[in-house]
């Protein structure tokens, strides 16, 4: 063993570090830039009562009839925002709501016409994104292949961190 093996590892560690803190960087700013995306889009059509995270969340929710624990359960929302957020899309008519008839603490939810509507813009909004991206060479069938499976490591990676060390 020589003296530059364990500064090479100790290089390499680092660059490894900078490059995971830049992607760490990159997934939040990406997140805030989809939000803003989706913002412009919904002045654009002239729908300004419902914000970026209620238009996704309309989205995610699609067809499906579902209850804020399984939205949390699934990844896609945090805590109480969920249940606000739901409360809210109720209050303007965007979703129905059912208490479950197993469990009378649960709400049921699922998206009315209007809320259908606001998935559907949402859907061609990121329709044209996808179509934009291939015809402008930014990113093909193999790239989003790519990012989606490093994304879905790191995903499993962190959701085991939290499951297995705390």
């Amino acid at each position: 063993m020589t003296l530059q093996e364990p500064i090479g590892q100790h290089v390499q560690s680092k660059d490894f570090m900078v490059g995971y803190l830049e992607a760490l960087s990159l997934v939040e700013r990406l997140h805030r830039l989809l939000l803003d995306v989706i913002k412009d889009e919904f002045e654009r059509v002239g729908v300004l009562e419902i914000n970026a995270v209620q238009a996704l969340l309309l989205f995610n929710i699609g067809d499906n009839e579902v209850t804020a624990g399984e939205l949390k359960s699934r990844g896609y929302y945090q805590g109480s925002n969920v249940s606000y957020n739901l409360k809210k899309l109720v209050e303007m008519g965007y979703m129905h709501h059912q208490r479950c008839e197993i469990d009378r603490r649960s709400v049921r939810v699922r998206l009315t016409e209007q809320g259908r509507k606001i998935r559907d813009v949402v859907g061609d909004l990121f329709s044209r994104h996808a179509d934009g991206l291939k015809e402008k060479g930014v990113l093909g069938q193999d790239g989003v292949a790519e990012i989606t499976t490093s994304l879905k490591r790191m995903e499993r990676y962190w959701t085991d961190q939290i499951r297995y060390i705390y």
